[in-house]
């Protein structure tokens, strides 16, 4: 973790353990295992996991279905007071995303050197020119979050091997 980013607590572990369990079901349904949990007052009010090849939808990524879902759940489209958990760091759709929802906090655990858009690749969360900036803690279940994604690669590209 960076230095700008905060410790995580207890509660950061059970919600991206929450989150862990959202891939897991993702990768049952042969999708990118990423998963998010949308926390409001340290209740969760929304769950999702990528959907993308299932829904032919490329909004579809974990966190984004997660804050629509916790939009809908509260009856507004500001995520104020809430805090995203999600297993890979943001890319720019899902981190603007952020910014337009005003949510509190982002929670992830394994970085995106590929697309990460909050703090690897890019940091949308903190950027001046925007209307709003957030808090991010990364790394919580690094281990876990980024084993789920190199197994499940791993068994795609054996898969296209053995083609």
């Amino acid at each position: 973790m960076d230095e700008r980013d905060d410790t995580p607590t207890v509660e950061d572990e059970r919600f991206m353990g929450l989150a862990l369990e959202e891939a897991c079901i993702a990768a049952t349904e042969d999708e990118v295992p990423i998963g998010a949990v949308v926390v409001c007052g340290g209740e969760v009010i929304a769950r999702a996991h990528n959907r993308r090849e299932t829904d032919g939808d490329p909004s579809a990524h974990a966190e984004f279905s997660a804050m629509v879902q916790a939009a809908r759940a509260l009856g507004r489209w500001r995520l104020t007071g809430c805090t995203v958990y999600v297993t890979l760091e943001p890319c720019l759709m899902c981190a603007g995303l952020m910014v337009n929802a005003r949510v509190d906090r982002c929670v992830y655990g394994a970085a995106d050197p590929k697309g990460g858009a909050v703090g690897t690749l890019y940091d949308v969360s903190d950027d001046a020119r925007l209307n709003h900036s957030f808090p991010v803690t990364a790394g919580v279940l690094e281990d876990e979050c980024a084993q789920i994604l190199r197994d499940f690669f791993r068994v795609r590209r054996k898969a296209r091997e053995a083609r």
